[in-house]
């Protein structure tokens, strides 16, 4: 093959896989926004409480499949090829996406097809994040890697941010549109990968290691179906920590982890290569990633719940336009990450991961130190300003830093590399939300239930229905304000109280001003606590990213370990 071929074949490579990532990516988030329509549309109140796992199970069973997946399905691509994993990745995507766009039922029954097939859909996502940076690897040479692998990072954060936005404008027109989008363009990458991705790195067929597969696969899936569990409300209480089914969950979860590493230490092709964290850089590199997950995975709620249901509404929004404004007024988080990722991967190639990785964690920390001291309702500059530093931020420490774990192993082993490093970001990204959920409806049950009694009662909602109301889970409020949906009316219409009072009164009740109000003082305690341990996990993924080494040795050891496996 000659150089301009492979040089070819190197942006073919990086396109199909760009599109793959942002495609995932985008799918992520869109549904996030299209929520509201999507409950409309089938016929099912979302903040009905025997409503709320379905809620949540939309928001966080495609990051559970992620999280579970990615790793099994690198190791199958080592075996493989990792081109034929990633191709049956697309078709998995695109048939699925058809699926969900053609929903047969009707309210529970209806959002139980819609789970299953995202469950499916995240599955063949999982192929193709699995895969990608792998391929890419195998594509371009060490000198141009962290170009490459920093555009597949932009692309993924792209479409996290843009599936906000078109989101919004999709569910606009038909819910059933924002699973729409994904079919033309499933089907036109389905085919290109399929004649032109080729499999030109290293394949180690074997035997599969089925119970590291299973240990693994039940046991991370349990811990965060506890975490999705224990965020619903419980035997009285605002959330279900206690409940016994999640009590077991975990303790299911984590034991069987722990039989999971026992076993790869003992079988001759395990699941995951063990040996690999002898790599300093890989190590610290996922380190890094895991801390840096948990740090920014839930805040793109808690940003969209900020401008949703507080910001926006308290600025004369509709609470039906707030999900598409909320998307746009997030856009300078995108072109932080726009600038600075595809730059510092450029970097990196020459100048090393350690320093550009590391001071974009500080930043990200530091971003978040600003954010604390602005207030709930604060100047749009100062907010833009800030989350345009996260995404720097983010785009200096995502890119350097999946080139130096990609760039740090063995060729043998980048398939399940990849698979380990998609792993590590999406748990952090899953156990994220779960945390911030948690920590928001800590801070918002010390103060939520008194302060929403007393203004109910002030614009003379009755006391019994007042206190019944501001009792109800804050869970409840906490997705109201997520969803963009004023509560206070669906809350109140039941009990009839509504026809009762003055007019002026319903007015204030129903208004864009009286439910953000109640929720401003309450939330802002909650997102003190969420800000504080994301500076703390930021201040880990920091000193993680400094333990990876000296720049000027990764690449020796880099071609060394490649040489070896050769």
């Amino acid at each position: 093959m000659t150089a301009e071929d492979d040089s070819g074949y190197r942006w073919v490579a990086l396109s199909n896989t760009t599109a793959a990532v942002f495609m995932s990516a985008l799918d992520g988030s869109i549904v996030i926004i299209s929520l509201p329509a999507i409950f409309r549309g089938i016929g099912l109140d979302p903040l009905a409480a025997q409503n709320i796992g379905y809620l949540l199970w939309m928001i966080m069973g495609y990051r559970l499949v992620q999280a579970v997946a990615v790793t099994t399905l690198g190791r199958l691509g080592d075996m493989f090829g990792r081109v034929r994993i990633y191709n049956a990745g697309f078709a998995v995507f695109t048939v699925a996406s058809i699926l969900l766009s053609f929903d047969p039922f009707h309210a529970s029954g209806a959002a139980i097809w819609l789970i299953v097939w995202r469950l499916l859909q995240a599955l063949g996502g999982s192929m193709l994040t699995g895969n990608s940076a792998a391929i890419l690897t195998d594509a371009f040479p060490a000198d141009r890697r962290g170009f490459a692998l920093g555009l597949n990072q932009v692309a993924a954060l792209a479409g996290q941010l843009s599936g906000l936005v078109l989101g919004g404008l999709l569910a606009a027109w038909d819910w059933r549109a924002v699973f729409w989008v994904n079919v033309p363009i499933g089907l036109f990458f389905t085919v290109w990968a399929y004649r032109k991705l080729r499999d030109n790195g290293e394949r180690h067929p074997g035997k599969i290691d089925w119970w590291g597969n299973a240990t693994f696969a039940i046991g991370l899936s349990a811990i965060l179906i506890a975490i999705t569990i224990g965020l619903q409300p419980y035997d009285g209480h605002t959330m279900g920590w206690g409940n016994p089914v999640v009590i077991g969950l975990l303790v299911t979860g984590l034991l069987l982890l722990i039989a999971f590493v026992g076993i790869e230490r003992g079988v001759a092709e395990p699941m995951i290569e063990l040996s690999l964290f002898r790599i300093r850089a890989f190590t610290a590199g996922n380190l890094a990633a895991l801390c840096a997950s948990l740090a920014q995975g839930g805040l793109q709620f808690v940003l969209i719940i900020w401008l949703q249901g507080i910001w926006l509404p308290l600025r004369g929004y509709d609470y039906a336009d707030t999900p598409l404004w909320a998307g746009i007024f997030m856009l300078p988080l995108t072109c932080g990450f726009f600038v600075a990722g595809p730059l510092t991967g450029m970097l990196s190639d020459r100048f090393g991961a350690r320093g550009f990785a590391t001071v974009g964690m500080v930043l990200f920390g530091s971003s978040f130190i600003g954010l604390l001291f602005l207030p709930i309702v604060f100047p749009y500059w100062a907010f833009a300003l800030l989350i345009a530093l996260i995404g720097i931020g983010t785009g200096m420490f995502a890119a350097p830093n999946t080139s130096s774990i990609m760039g740090s192993v063995p060729a043998r082993h980048r398939g399940v590399a990849s698979g380990m490093r998609a792993t590590f970001q999406n748990s952090g990204t899953a156990l994220s939300i779960g945390v911030f959920f948690s920590l928001m409806i800590v801070g918002l049950s010390a103060n939520l239930p008194t302060t929403m009694s007393t203004g109910l009662q002030d614009q003379g909602v009755p006391a019994t229905v007042a206190d019944n109301v501001a009792n109800l889970p804050p869970v409840a409020s906490l997705f109201s304000a997520l969803l963009g949906v004023n509560p206070i009316d669906h809350l109140l219409a039941d009990s009839g109280v509504l026809t009762t009072l003055r007019a002026d009164q319903v007015q204030t009740l129903t208004g864009h001003e009286f439910f953000p109000g109640l929720l401003s003082g309450p939330f802002h305690d909650g997102l003190v606590i969420v800000f504080v341990v994301s500076i703390l996990l930021s201040v880990c993924a920091a000193v993680a990213s400094l333990l990876r080494g000296a720049p000027h040795r990764l690449e020796p050891v880099v071609e060394s370990a490649t040489s070896t496996a050769r």
